[in-house]
Parts: C-alpha cells; sequence; structure tokens
C-alpha cells in the first residue's frame, strides 16, 4: 500500500521566460515500510523533490498526496533530515531533542516528556554527551541529534536530505548504519537522497534515478538479504552487479564528454626546465627513484614535548608513476604532502626530486588542494594564466595563452573560460584548479584531497577528467585520498598509512589494471575488486584508532 504519491508532478520557479523547470512529470509511488534511495547528480532536483514531500514546497504542476490526502504544509507525521545540523546552539543535546518532543507532544507530562527524550538520544548513542551543546560535538555526533529530533516526533515517514554528506567517509559509514538499525527497528517509510552509490545499495529496498534533466530515471531493485555488512559485500556478486549497472547508468546519462581537444599545445620551454625544448629536457630527467622520500620525519614541538606526526617514511617512486596515498584522518598524509611541496619544513630524512634535494615551494611542484583558491574576481583564464606567465617567460603572450586554452579545455570549460570565478561551481572551480597545476608544466604533481568538498558523481567526472589530462602529460603524481576507489582508480601503486601520531607506511599494493581508465571498466575487470579488498581490509584494521605493527619497511620502500 502506498503511503505517499506523486501525479505527473513539476516544478518550477520564476514564470514565463524566466522560468526555470527543475522536475518534470514525476510520477511516484512510496510504499508503506519501505526504504527509497533517490540517487543523482548536484543540480538534478533532489532537494526539491524532498521539499515537496516535506510540504515545504508546492508543486506547479502535478499532485502530492499522503496517505490519499494533498500535501499542502509540512507536518509532524513526516520528519525531515537535512544535510546541515540547524540546532540551537545555546541548548544541550536533550535541549535541542526536547524542542520536538515539546512541540508534537505538548500534553504530555515533564516526565513522560523527559522519558521520551532519553529514549531517543540513547537510541542514537549519545547518551554519554546528553548534556552537551552543539559547540562540543564532532559533526557526526550533531547529525545524529538531527536524527534523534527527528525520530522523537515519532514521524510516519522519513526523509532524509543527503544527512551524511558534510561526514567523513568512516563517521558516514558508521552513521548510515545506525539508521539502517533504527528503520529496522521501527520500520518506518524512508526516503533517502544521496549521490553515494554504495550508501544507496546498502540502505535500499529500491533505488530510482534522478536525471540531470529533471525528470525520473531508472529504477533499480535491491534484493541483497539485510542485514548488508559493507565488507562483505565487496564479495557479493549481486552487490558488483548492481553498483556496476547503477554506475553505468549515472555515467551514461550524467557524464558526457564535454570537450572537443581542438587545441593544440605549444612546444614551449618552461621555466625550472633545461635551456632546450621540452621534450629534449625530459630525456635528461631521472626515470628511476625520480622522487625518493628517505627517512622522512615531521615533529612537532608541544609543551607536552615533540610531537612526531610522521616517521621512516621512505618510497621511491619513478618517473611518470601516478601514487595514491590513503589512510584515516589523522595519519600524515597531507602533512607528506605538503613537505614534497616544499610548504612544510622536514624535521628529519630528505626528499628529492630529479635528484635534487626539495628546500622551498617551487612551481616545479604543483599542487592541487581540496579548496581551489582562486582570485574570485578573475576569469578561469586570468587564474590560470597568473601562474603560466610566470613559468613561460621565453614564451610569447600568444603561446602563453595557448597554455592556457589549452588546459581549461582538456578539463572540460571551453566555454566557461572568461567566466568569473565567483559565478562557478565548487566542480567548475576544481577544474580551474586542475588546470591551473597541469599549465605550470609540474615535475610533480601533487594532489590533496581534490575532489573531497564535491559530491560523488562530481567526483567521478573530474577524476575521469583528471586520468584524461594526466595521460597526455604522465606528470609524476601523488594523490592524498580517503576514497578507496579513487585510490585504485587513479594509481599504479596505492600507498596506505598506518594511524598517527608516529604514522609510518604500513602496506604497498601494486594496482596492475589497463590503462587508460574508465571506471565502468574497472567495475568489469576481474581483479578490481580483489584490488579494493586488500584496501579496505587494511583501513578496517586500523579503523578505530588501532596502532598495529607496521607490515616490514622492504616492502614500504619498494
Amino acid at each position: 500500500m502506498s503511503i505517499l504519491k506523486f501525479d505527473n508532478l513539476s516544478k518550477s520557479f520564476g514564470s514565463g521566460t524566466h522560468a526555470t523547470h527543475v522536475l518534470k512529470n514525476i510520477d511516484l509511488e512510496v510504499a508503506e515500510g519501505e526504504f527509497l534511495v533517490i540517487l543523482g547528480f548536484s543540480g538534478t532536483g533532489k532537494t526539491t523533490l524532498i521539499n515537496l514531500m516535506a510540504g515545504l514546497e508546492a508543486p506547479t504542476k502535478g499532485s502530492a498526496t499522503f496517505k490519499g490526502k494533498p500535501i499542502t504544509g509540512p507536518g509532524p507525521e513526516r520528519g525531515v533530515i537535512f544535510q546541515s545540523y540547524s540546532l540551537m546552539p545555546w541548548l544541550t543535546v536533550s535541549g535541542n531533542v526536547g524542542l520536538a518532543v515539546d512541540t508534537v507532544f505538548p500534553g504530555l507530562s515533564k516526565a513522560k516528556k523527559a522519558e521520551k527524550v532519553a529514549h531517543y538520544v540513547q537510541m542514537v548513542g549519545l547518551g554519554h554527551a546528553a548534556a552537551r551543546r552543539p559547540a562540543e560535538l564532532s559533526g557526526g555526533m550533531r547529525q545524529r541529534v538531527n536524527v534523534a529530533r527527528a525520530l522523537a516526533m515519532n514521524p510516519e515517514m522519513l526523509l532524509l536530505d543527503e544527512p551524511l554528506s558534510a561526514l567523513d567517509a568512516l563517521t558516514r559509514a558508521n552513521l548510515a548504519d545506525e539508521i539502517e538499525q533504527i528503520w529496522e527497528q521501527d520500520k518506518k517509510t524512508c526516503v533517502l537522497i544521496t549521490n553515494d552509490v554504495d550508501e544507496a545499495i546498502i540502505l535500499a529496498d529500491r533505488i530510482i534515478a534522478l536525471n540531470p534533466d529533471g525528470t525520473l530515471g531508472e529504477e533499480f531493485r535491491v534484493t541483497i538479504p539485510r542485514p548488508r555488512d559493507r565488507s562483505a559485500m565487496n564479495s557479493d556478486e549481486a552487490f558488483k552487479h548492481l553498483r556496476a549497472e547503477v554506475t553505468k547508468y549515472l555515467m551514461d546519462v550524467g557524464i558526457e564528454a564535454k570537450v572537443e581537444g581542438t587545441r593544440l599545445l605549444p612546444e614551449v620551454t618552461p621555466i625550472h626546465s633545461l635551456p632546450a625544448a621540452v621534450k629534449t629536457a625530459q630525456k635528461t630527467m631521472i626515470d628511476e627513484r625520480f622522487l625518493n622520500f628517505s627517512q622522512l620525519h615531521k615533529i612537532y614541538p608541544t609543551p607536552k614535548g615533540p610531537l612526531t606526526v610522521v616517521e621512516d617514511f621512505d618510497l621511491k617512486i619513478d618517473r611518470g608513476e601516478f601514487i595514491s596515498l590513503i589512510g584515516h584522518s589523522g595519519c600524515g598524509k597531507s602533512t607528506v604532502l605538503t613537505m614534497a611541496a616544499g610548504l612544510n619544513s622536514i624535521s628529519k630524512g630528505a626528499i628529492k626530486l630529479d635528484g635534487r634535494h626539495v628546500e622551498g615551494a617551487d612551481p616545479e611542484r604543483a599542487v592541487v588542494f581540496q579548496s581551489p583558491n582562486l582570485f574570485p574576481w578573475l576569469s578561469a583564464k586570468e587564474n590560470v594564466a597568473i601562474g603560466a606567465d610566470k613559468v613561460y617567460p621565453r614564451a610569447s603572450q600568444a603561446e602563453r595563452q595557448d597554455v592556457v586554452e589549452y588546459y581549461l579545455e582538456r578539463v572540460g570549460l571551453a566555454d566557461a573560460m572568461d567566466k568569473p570565478a565567483a559565478e562557478m561551481s565548487n566542480g567548475m572551480q576544481q577544474r580551474v584548479g586542475i588546470a591551473r597545476a597541469f599549465a605550470l608544466s609540474p615535475k610533480l604533481l601533487l594532489l590533496d584531497e581534490p575532489f573531497g568538498m564535491l559530491d560523488s558523481l562530481t567526483r567521478w567526472e573530474l577524476q575521469e577528467v583528471l586520468m584524461e589530462v594526466w595521460s597526455r602529460t604522465k606528470v609524476t603524481a601523488i594523490c592524498v585520498t580517503h576514497d578507496v576507489d579513487e585510490a585504485i582508480l587513479l594509481a599504479d601503486r596505492v600507498v596506505m598509512m598506518t594511524n598517527g601520531p608516529q604514522a609510518t607506511i604500513g602496506k604497498i599494493t601494486h594496482v596492475d589494471l589497463p590503462r587508460p581508465r574508465t571506471r565502468k571498466a574497472l567495475l568489469e575487470h576481474p581483479d578490481y575488486y580483489a584490488y579494493r579488498q586488500e584496501v579496505l581490509d587494511f583501513l578496517e584494521e586500523y579503523e578505530h584508532g588501532a596502532k598495529p605493527k607496521p607490515k616490514t619497511q622492504t616492502m614500504a620502500a619498494e
């Protein structure tokens, strides 16, 4: 029996020629007790869809009904959990949950209200933090308060609008598991909006894709038995098949070739190359051990004495290799990267690039950070040109402009080169950051969680862009990431770090998968999930802050 129904529903904003059509002709029924996941790219209208279910928006055309009655506004029978926490900062955990109880159950006695609040605070694992205020909580704990508050209203239906997207990967996975457990206990009807395919499969009875044009796309039934253990899923054939099917569909409808590749890269000499043509200069570079981390340490002084964040980091990288550096938060990944960039001093040991010690920042080492740090008043072209103008002093203005435009075209911004950075989405800004790094013709490309601020599907798109541009340059690269699939997709070797402090290399996995790589092709490769399992096993070993004995340094130094 359906509890919520959309009948030929459309939603537009604005009117006449200025109207923006967000959702088009949506026919949707949600069954009572069902866990439905709506999956799609940013900007496809997912939040608008959940707002229509919640009664926070009214349809422009068609109807939205709950239990056969028109949805005319918000109601306690439909509890909403948003991406942002929206907690009252002056109230405790119990106080924030109590607000919902007071609103929905005004007739209850004070003791009964307190009992109800305590029950839901305990249910989300915050009994120990009931008296804390939001400022004293982590992001994951704040989102748990949100969940408890929605549950305390005893809704018939839970609407979850990307509630986990602002959390780190580990917290996100743990909270998703808790949401599934709560749903199993109460069998409430749930609708989850997400852009994470794995999260969708773990939680859903049914997945529906939302197409970029605002129409409903393909529907996928999830018949994998519950409970669905994340680690076990990696070797489950049904999971692998469904994951490949959903991924292929989303990539087909959402990631299309965006560049024609009409420009040719001029042959100009960057300042950090030898004074000959680029190709000749590259022949004189070291091939083996092009980048050498030797007994690298980072030690910070503290009031309690020296704190060793990274110790005995030994790694030899050949020219043209792509390395992924992965590990849990706080394991020193970014510290290693910033030392390689010359932005962070080396406490002990050494880093050598092309036979010379790394000392201070230099354009021969280009860095792409999580935030692209563009000048908002400058256009994409002007932001990229700042670096290119300094790196190619002997080139003409026209040649430098050709370099800038070549890389902007390669990252899919051929039609937005003159657009100011302030008017760009996060994904577009990160494209500019990638183009800027490649335009420096660096000897070493360093990427510090470059897609960490983006939704999963935009991340896929930019991973494809990065691989396409890298395949043309074969620049030596290190990418810091917490995403297992990203690490394998990009790398020749995945370097795994133990937990900090005193973090070091725990394991190295050689990824022998064919290039050029695409996500769709890798998901169908027979070895892909074996590599994934290796990395997952290592991360699981260190998941709860444990410090198992690192693997032998002979392996680490390969």
